[in-house]
């Protein structure tokens, strides 16, 4: 008895140990030396308690400004994806031709590097000689030509673009699978009462797909609080701090050596994830206690 007990422990205890090695003990060291000035101008790392998120929270501003932005790409470009993806799902399975075409040519994004659609949308978004600005002028309409990456203004809305545009597809195939589980039973039923289509998306569709939305929420959110990559190859954080974000601004502070400082900002993003997790998690519990 008490050996069939030790059995799952035998089976977990490789990647458990694994997990430990790479993930939680690294965790635990980058925590400690959140609390120090560890850097690279200095040989000894000093203990300075909570400097280091005083500094992050109530010394300089700019520190503030990452978080803020980290959650305004979160919540913008989960939000648009969301919508755009369900909005194409459904295109997509109400029998317009070519479908498996048109799916694969708006999922192709999801498939292309970082690297390559940053270097791509950084040419056609150029102020000067960019396809986007070249066709604004050529159809009369210069006052909507901006510096889309190099304004205070345009650059994150810019970048929140192109994010979604490369993201949306993803989502949108969880969506295609989920209307496609929905039994056609209840549209028929539906039509035979008298119903309209917004009246069978928000009594049908949307909540035999709120499993889905669920996760195309947890799976958009957990992103974009990550997100580096699309922001590093196309504005690099800038102009000045307008698209930096939390790992943008650990990646600038290892870069220049403020290893203490940088653990820091890593372990805010770690609470931050753990709170968001925490409450998605609780969300999803109550939905499947309410089924």
């Amino acid at each position: 008895m008490k050996l069939k007990k030790l059995y799952p422990w035998y089976f977990s205890s490789g990647a458990i140990i694994l997990y430990m090695l790479f993930i939680v003990i690294p965790a635990l060291v980058g925590i400690y030396y959140s609390f120090t000035d560890w850097n690279s101008y200095s040989s000894v790392k000093n203990f300075i308690g909570l400097e280091n998120y005083k500094e992050i929270f109530v010394g300089d501003e700019v520190y503030l400004k990452y978080i803020k932005n980290t959650f305004v790409f979160t919540i913008f470009t989960s939000i648009a994806k969301t919508v755009l993806g369900l909005f194409i799902a459904i295109l997509l399975v109400s029998g317009v031709k070519a479908a498996g075409f048109h799916r694969m040519v708006i999922f192709s994004p999801q498939v292309l590097s970082f690297l390559i659609v940053g270097l791509v949308f950084k040419s056609l978004l150029d102020p000067n000689y960019g396809f986007l600005n070249n066709t604004l002028h050529a159809l009369g309409l210069d006052f909507l030509a901006k510096s889309w990456l190099g304004s205070l203004t345009w650059a994150m809305p810019s970048v929140m673009a192109v994010d979604t545009w490369k993201g949306m597809g993803y989502i949108m195939v969880l969506f295609v699978a989920g209307l496609l589980a929905v039994p056609k039973d209840y549209y028929e039923a539906a039509e035979i009462d008298g119903a309209g289509f917004f009246q069978k998306l928000f009594r049908i569709t949307l909540p035999l797909l709120m499993p889905t939305i669920t996760i195309a929420t947890v799976l958009n959110i957990t992103y974009g609080m990550r997100v580096f990559d699309i922001i590093y190859v196309l504005t690099n954080g800038g102009p000045g701090y307008a698209t930096d974000v939390i790992n943008t601004a650990v990646y600038s502070a290892f870069a220049k050596g403020y290893w203490g400082m940088g653990s820091a900002l890593s372990s805010v993003l770690f609470v931050i994830m753990a709170i968001v997790s925490v409450f998605i998690i609780r969300i999803m519990t109550r939905n499947e206690v309410e089924r």
